[in-house]
């Protein structure tokens, strides 16, 4: 196991932004800036405020990024990752409703990192539960990623911790 991860991988919804985008948003998304998007009703779409950043020194630092989602709505996640300007970041997504076990499961065979050199943040424990038996470092986020999330999922990895709950 490398001391960095090679790969991190995120969830989408109350990880990388703090809604359910099956229930709280309508598509089609507007792009006003990549900061300020509305839905098809005016409303503007937030995000965590630390995503950008957070995306952006994982890229710099070399490290791939991958997004795993178990979502139905899988035209209106990936239109709004677009619509945010993070397309540019993620190698790897896999957006679709089943097992986050089968996103992972596609994420090792398509990058050919190991599940050891991973790490995972999610919102949900039954997410953390299954994919950390797979031998990803998965962390739990309940307030949604920030710098102190990242760095604290980062040591956990680097002391082999599997998970946080």
């Amino acid at each position: 196991m490398a001391v960095k991860p090679k790969l991190v991988v995120f969830d989408l919804d109350y990880t990388l932004w703090p809604f359910w985008i099956d229930t709280h948003y309508d598509a089609p998304f507007t792009k006003i800036s990549k900061t300020n998007v509305k839905d098809c009703h005016g409303k503007q779409v937030p995000f965590y405020t630390d995503v950008p950043k957070i995306l952006q020194k994982l890229k710099t630092d070399g490290i791939k990024i991958g997004v795993a989602s178990r979502t139905s709505c899988t035209i209106e996640a990936k239109e709004l990752i677009k619509c945010f300007e993070w397309d540019k970041y993620f190698d790897y997504v896999q957006i679709f409703p089943g097992a986050k076990t089968t996103h992972f499961n596609n994420i090792r065979r398509d990058s050919g990192i190991d599940y050891q050199d991973m790490i995972f943040f999610d919102d949900e424990h039954r997410n953390i539960r299954d994919v950390s038996k797979l031998g990803v470092t998965s962390f739990f986020v309940p307030q949604g990623v920030q710098n102190e999330v990242i760095r604290c999922g980062f040591e956990n990895h680097k002391n082999g911790v599997k998970h946080n709950i």
